[in-house]
């Protein structure tokens, strides 16, 4: 009896060493991460539209069909980025991740306040790099410290109906994500 005990709790602790190392080690080793999926149809360090999902052929996912999405790969090893984003007319989002997929920062219309959001992307010793102005305060300027130098910028913009998608697309090609060649001077 002890003996049969011991074996059922061995196996129900061996199974779940195997299944917290498999959970915990598989996003590391997966070749077909979002990242690599979008490599091939995205640029680096510029807005690329992905197209409408389709039940056979989507490119992420768990892609909502009633959002338009579009994506910047971005490398800051070449400097700074410089993110637009006009707002649509019913709900605009920015998600940022790193290259592993680790969400690091998300913001909207509702809380950017404005018709555009906009904003600056750097590694933190880029982020270091730039004069310090006292009278520039953080809502004139916002600047986001990306954790690792290359990730993947999601836009999206809602349609709340099938015939506004086209508007929806339009908001989101007007986006722009471009490497800065100097700092940006802060707002007065």
């Amino acid at each position: 009896m002890i003996r049969l005990l011991f074996t059922i709790v061995a196996g129900v602790l061996l199974g779940g060493i195997v299944h917290l190392v498999s959970v915990l080690g598989l996003p590391r080793i997966a070749t077909q991460d979002a990242y690599s999926r979008l490599a091939p149809i995205t640029r680096l360090n510029a807005v690329t539209s992905l197209p409408q999902p389709d039940p056979g052929n989507a490119p992420l996912p768990f892609m909502d069909p009633a959002f338009a999405v579009a994506i910047c790969r971005y490398d800051l090893s070449q400097g700074p980025i410089k993110l637009t984003v006009p707002v649509s007319q019913a709900y605009t989002s920015v998600s940022f991740y790193t290259r592993n997929e680790v969400a690091y920062y998300a913001i909207n219309d509702r809380s950017a306040g404005r018709k555009v959001i906009e904003l600056d992307l750097m590694t933190e010793a880029q982020h270091a790099e730039l004069p310090e102005d006292e009278d520039v305060t953080a809502a004139d300027r916002l600047i986001i410290d990306a954790p690792t130098a290359a990730g993947l910028i999601v836009m999206k913009a809602l349609a709340p109906e099938p015939g506004l998608m086209p508007q929806a697309q339009a908001s989101l090609a007007a986006s722009n994500c471009k490497v800065q060649a100097e700092p940006t001077p802060a707002k007065r």
